[in-house]
């Protein structure tokens, strides 16, 4: 068994058509060409060449190998791994089927193969950090092998996905010896999310269960909130209020239920928000997970929107990093955060 990193889109805008479909596609948009009776990774280098003229010669040459690859190398009964962008999770899945392609599909799905979606939603927190650094390849199309991945991520799937007892760093270590396929040793790594990820892990050891909420109340006071907290215990579905004004009589006025759970929420926690919100007289709520929220409560997003906001994960993340200086200095000696630069790396679907 192959592990394959496939990604669906550079914003994870191809991700619903994936999941729904029960496909994986290579979204390389335009290339509207049969692949299957290309002969060598050469020949594949002259179609991208004559597709993307204005593309750089060493982004043909990165671009082939993953063209290859999905044509050619991915085989029913390898297993392959879409990172959501909809929320900190990783769907599993094995290949069912051979390469095809389409032509009268809707760009960029022309290219595809079937897919047994063998589990949803995992949890990112739940792998290794070796393996999220890896699933963090620059890479659209990949073999991920690094630290024996493979084997790894199938002793997962016996344990029902649990998280691992050991966890590994996140850090990539030393590559072996190549096989002739793009993989996660020779992809490049997304130092962003890598770095990433290894702060979702000090804030999810430092603040999980009630202290969430505390480090909430601190990024919106940072946004010029009053904020009230409930004190641990039962809260009866309100760990924050907030209001803007000194003394908090401002509106909007916010009910705040915050979830350090690992895994998405299902639809009864909005329910139980809206409820609350209605009897403390609120205008507005706002519903944190830091596993994100499952598709119950998405697809509910755009009713809710001049309602309710949602927050995940990475949501969260990036109020944090908007609003850092503005958190007390207590906050920012537990969570000790540095800007670093780092070159942006244009997606593979966008040749």
């Amino acid at each position: 068994m192959t592990l394959w990193l496939n990604r669906a889109g550079s914003r994870g805008q191809y991700e619903d058509h994936f999941l729904e479909e029960n496909r994986i596609f290579l979204t390389w948009n335009g290339l509207k060409q049969d692949l299957s009776g290309v002969g060598s990774k050469e020949d594949v280098a002259d179609i991208l060449r004559a597709h993307y003229p204005e593309a750089p010669k060493g982004r043909i040459s990165q671009n082939t190998g993953q063209v290859w690859s999905f044509a050619h190398r991915m085989a029913p009964g390898d297993w392959v791994a879409l990172p959501s962008k909809q929320g900190p999770v990783i769907h599993i899945g094995e290949i069912t089927g051979g390469y095809e392609y389409d032509p009268n599909a809707e760009d960029p799905y022309y290219h595809s193969r079937t897919v047994r979606w063998l589990h949803l939603e995992i949890p990112r927190s739940r792998f290794d950090g070796d393996i999220l650094a890896s699933l963090g390849a620059f890479s659209t199309i990949c073999q991920i092998k690094r630290n024996d991945a493979e084997r790894r991520v199938k002793e997962m799937a016996r344990s029902d996905w649990k998280a691992p007892s050991s966890p590994k760093p996140l850090a990539p270590s030393a590559a072996v010896e190549p096989e002739p396929v793009e993989t996660d040793e020779d992809a490049g790594f997304d130092l962003v999310t890598m770095g990433r990820e290894q702060i979702a892990t000090h804030i999810l050891a430092k603040y999980k269960g009630h202290p969430l909420a505390r480090l909430v109340e601190a990024v919106l006071e940072a946004q010029g909130y009053t904020v009230f907290r409930s004190p641990e215990g039962p809260d009866h579905g309100i760990d924050l209020l907030a209001s803007p004004s000194n003394l908090g009589f401002g509106a909007p006025r916010i009910c705040v239920q915050v979830k350090s759970q690992e895994s998405p929420l299902d639809r009864p926690t909005l329910d139980q928000l809206i409820g609350t919100m209605a009897n403390v007289g609120a205008d507005r709520g706002l519903l944190v997970c830091w596993g994100g929220f499952k598709s119950s409560i998405l697809k509910e997003k755009a009713r809710m929107f001049f309602k309710v906001r949602l927050w995940d994960r990475d949501d969260l993340l990036d109020q944090i990093f908007e609003h850092y200086d503005l958190l007390p200095e207590s906050m920012r000696a537990e969570l000790p955060l540095q800007r670093v630069w780092a070159l942006a790396m244009p997606a593979d679907d966008e040749a």
